[in-house]
C-alpha cells in the first residue's frame, strides 16, 4: 500500500497534491480520517494525465473509456458490490460519464480504497473511509432545497448502510460525516491561511499540475504563463468563501468556522488582486512580444527563471525608476503591493517569487489605473482586440519603458553572443 500510495502521489506532474498533502489532511485526524486522507487523492486524472498503471488494475475493469470521458460500465466479472456501494455514498449510476471536475477522481480514489482495502478493514470501516473521500469533493453549495453536501452524504450513507447490511447506528453514520467534515476542511485549510502570501504559495503549486508546460520543457512562452494565470485567476474569481469550508452539526463550532470564512474571503481578495495585476503585466508583454512570433520564451525576456539555464540578465534590471511611485490606499493593497515586489514567502519551480513587472505597472500606473486595464486585456484574449490596440489603450510611458526594457535585454544577449 505503501508503495502504491508514494508512486502515484510523486508523479512527474504533481506539485501540491503530493505526500506531504497526505499528511496535512490526515494530521490529528481518528484513525479512519488518516486511511481515508492516504487514499483522497490517489487518481488525479487531469494532473496524471490519465491513471497510474498501478492504481488501473484496480479501477479498470469498474470503468470504459468513451469519447466523452469515463464511463461507469463494470465488466460482467467484476465484483459488483464493492462498486455498488461506492456509487450509493457518491449518488452515481451506472452508464454514468464521470466528470473530472464533479468527483472522478474522488469516486475512483474511494473505489481503489474499498479495493485494496478488501480484507483489511472491515466491510463497515471501508464504507466509512470511502465517504470520507466522498467528503473531499471540494467547492460544493447547497443543493436547490438547501440540503448541504453532508447532509446528501448522511442519506447516502445511511442507505448505503441499509443496502449492503454494514451494520452501522445512526450514531456511527453521524459520527462519519463529521470525520469526513473534518478531512475535508483540512484538505482545502490553506484557504484559510493567516497570512495570503501562504496562501497564495499553494496557489502557485497547484498552476502547473494543470499547465505541464510549465515544469515539462526546459522553457515555456509567454502567453503559455499568461493562459495557466488565467485559468487560476478564472478559477478563484467566482469562488465564494461558504463554498470553500463546510460545517454540519456543529462541527467545527461555529466560532472555529466564522474564522476560516473570514480568512478565506481575505485571502481570495488579495489573491485575485494579486493575479489580475500579474495578468495585466504579462498580457502586456505578450502584445509587446508578438512582433517577435507567438511562441516567444518567456525566459527570453525575463532572464533567468527558476531551475532554468539562461543568461544571467534579468528584465527588471532595466526597468525605468518610479520617482513618484503609486501609494496603497487601504491594507488589501499594501499587501499586494508588497507581495509583487517583495515576492511570495516560498520558491516555486517555474517561476519567480517576486513579479517585477507588475510593480512596475502598480508603480506607475495606480492598482485602479492598472485593473482598467483588465477588460481589455480580456478583450485581446477573445480575438476582440488585437496587441497593438490594447498597448494603445495604456499608458505610453508604461509601454516605453517596458519597450525599452525588452530592447535592453535582447541587446545584451547579442553582445554576448558577439564575445563568444
Amino acid at each position: 500500500m505503501a508503495e502504491l500510495i508514494i508512486q502515484s502521489m510523486t508523479g512527474p506532474w504533481r506539485s501540491f497534491h503530493t505526500p506531504e498533502h497526505i499528511f496535512e489532511v490526515g494530521a490529528g485526524g481518528a484513525p479512519v480520517e488518516v486511511v481515508a486522507a492516504l487514499f483522497h487523492d490517489l487518481v488525479y486524472a487531469q494532473v496524471d494525465s490519465g491513471i497510474h498503471v498501478n492504481l488501473a488494475r484496480y479501477v479498470a475493469p469498474y470503468v470504459r473509456e468513451t469519447d466523452k470521458g469515463l464511463v461507469i460500465d463494470p465488466m460482467d466479472d467484476a465484483p459488483a458490490q464493492d462498486l455498488e456501494m461506492v456509487m450509493t455514498l457518491f449518488g452515481f449510476a451506472r452508464g454514468q460519464v464521470l466528470s473530472p471536475f464533479a468527483g472522478l477522481n474522488e469516486f475512483l480514489s474511494a473505489l481503489l480504497a474499498v479495493r485494496v482495502l478488501e480484507g483489511v478493514l472491515s466491510k463497515p470501516v471501508c464504507a466509512q473511509i470511502a465517504a470520507c473521500i466522498e467528503a473531499t469533493v471540494p467547492f460544493r453549495g447547497p443543493q436547490p432545497d438547501g440540503k448541504s453536501c453532508s447532509q446528501l452524504l448522511l442519506e447516502r450513507l445511511k442507505q448505503a448502510n441499509q443496502n449492503h447490511a454494514l451494520g452501522l447506528d445512526d450514531a456511527a453514520c453521524l459520527d462519519t460525516i463529521l470525520m469526513g467534515v473534518r478531512v475535508a476542511n483540512r484538505d482545502i485549510g490553506n484557504f484559510a491561511s493567516e497570512h495570503p502570501s501562504e496562501f497564495l504559495n499553494n496557489t502557485w503549486n497547484l498552476i502547473p499540475e494543470t499547465n505541464h508546460d510549465l515544469v515539462s520543457t526546459n522553457t515555456y512562452t509567454v502567453k503559455g504563463y499568461r493562459i495557466s494565470l488565467q485559468k487560476m485567476e478564472g478559477f478563484l474569481g467566482f469562488l465564494q468563501p461558504a463554498a470553500v469550508f463546510r460545517q454540519f452539526a456543529d462541527e467545527p463550532s461555529t466560532e472555529e468556522h466564522q474564522r476560516r470564512l473570514d480568512l478565506t474571503l481575505r485571502n481570495l481578495e488579495v489573491a485575485r488582486l494579486y493575479l489580475r495585476l500579474k495578468l495585466v503585466s504579462i498580457t502586456l508583454l505578450e502584445s509587446l512580444s508578438l512582433s517577435l512570433g507567438e511562441e516567444v520564451s518567456l525566459s527570453s525576456i525575463m532572464g533567468k527563471l527558476p531551475g532554468k539555464m539562461d543568461f544571467p540578465i534579468q528584465f527588471e534590471n532595466y526597468l525605468p525608476h518610479i520617482a513618484n511611485p503609486y501609494q496603497a490606499r487601504d491594507r488589501q493593497e499594501e499587501i499586494v503591493m508588497d507581495l509583487l515586489e517583495t515576492g511570495r514567502s516560498a520558491e516555486s519551480v517555474h517561476d519567480t517569487r517576486h513579479s517585477p513587472v507588475a510593480s512596475y505597472l502598480v508603480k506607475s500606473l495606480g492598482i485602479p489605473a492598472s485593473m482598467q486595464l483588465l477588460d481589455h486585456a480580456r478583450a485581446y484574449y477573445a480575438g476582440k482586440l488585437s496587441g497593438d490596440e490594447l498597448l494603445a489603450q495604456t499608458d505610453p510611458q508604461v509601454v516605453q519603458g517596458l519597450r525599452k526594457a525588452m530592447v535592453e535585454v535582447f541587446e545584451r544577449r547579442a553582445e554576448m553572443f558577439r564575445m563568444v
